[in-house]
């Protein structure tokens, strides 16, 4: 980059602007778990991850009927972190530690499996007998060298406890569940910076999230049809909109002719800029240490889940 380029984005920065869209990426679906449909825009064949992200995954929206609805079995994790984010639905899930909870529509668990622990996520007893519509979204968080090995930690954030906010014309509400947003800060603490917000945007409204430079920063588009970034590139439902590092904010837009409500979920974080190797529920540095958490969970070194 020439000195006068990276003094200009510079200047840019320092004055507060937009970021641009570097990219627009289309999800997959597959399955997941006992065998329930997931939207995901990574990672895939052609995208692995976003630094310090690793997957995304929408479950949902579905209506499911009494006995239909499905989760995840027992299955083991270690170096990184899971955040699940309820918005309809009722979970129950336990773990080899002894840990158990129950997740409810709003409601958001950010597990910290370190170490490593054999989870479970089911629907609940009461969902699984009557149905109804499940939908959430699970976000996997890399874990800097540091912290892969450190033992595991729940933070379960009940609906009532995550902070909101409503802009002064209405037209814009956020639940701030990691990081700060209008004016609003997060209960959950994160091991790097991270931010994850929840915006709902009525038709003319426009959310503008501060997020460092020094940031990677992506929208996931849950509901309807916005407007991403300086350029105003539009993107809709299932869609995820990268962002460059040449501004300070991220600005999000719902067309003044918009038939319906703008949801989407920001999510940005500092990159740890450090090798990944990854298989299936294990992330850590090297190919060693993952040959040492399978042999780790095939010898039961990270326990049982007691029925």
């Amino acid at each position: 980059m020439s000195i006068v380029i990276e003094a200009l984005i510079k200047e840019k920065i320092r004055a507060g602007s937009s970021r641009g869209v570097a990219g627009i990426v289309n999800s997959i679906e597959t399955l997941e778990g006992g065998g329930f449909l997931v939207r995901r825009p990574f990672p895939k064949a052609s995208f692995s991850e976003f630094d310090p992200f690793l997957l995304l995954d929408e479950m949902g929206p579905m209506e499911v009927g009494p006995g239909e609805a499905k989760g995840a079995p027992d299955h083991p994790h270690r170096g990184f972190e899971t955040v699940t984010y309820l918005l309809s639905g009722d979970m129950e899930h336990k773990d080899s530690s002894g840990h158990a909870g129950r997740l409810r529509a709003g409601d958001v668990q950010w597990m910290t499996a370190g170490a490593g622990v054999v989870h479970s996520e089911m629907p609940s007893r009461e969902f699984a007998r009557t149905g109804g519509r499940m939908h959430g979204f699970q976000l996997w968080v890399n874990l800097p060298q540091r912290d892969k090995m450190i033992k595991p930690r729940y933070q379960e954030i009940s609906s009532s406890q995550i902070p909101k906010a409503t802009s002064g014309d209405g037209l814009v509400t956020v639940s701030v569940i990691a990081g700060e947003a209008m004016g609003q800060k997060a209960v959950i603490e994160t091991r790097t910076p991270i931010i994850y917000s929840h915006y709902r945007i009525r038709a003319g409204g426009a959310a503008v999230q501060k997020v460092p430079e020094n940031y990677n920063a992506f929208v996931y588009i849950v509901e309807g049809e916005g407007l991403f970034g300086a350029e105003h590139e539009r993107a809709g439902a299932g869609q995820m909109i990268m962002f460059a590092p040449d501004g300070d904010e991220v600005r999000i837009e719902n067309a003044s002719d918009a038939k319906t409500t703008l949801e989407v979920l920001l999510i940005a974080g500092v990159p740890l800029n450090e090798p990944v190797a990854r298989y299936g529920p294990f992330v850590m540095n090297t190919e060693g240490e993952i040959r040492q958490a399978i042999e780790d969970y095939q010898l039961g070194r990270m326990g049982a889940i007691n029925s």
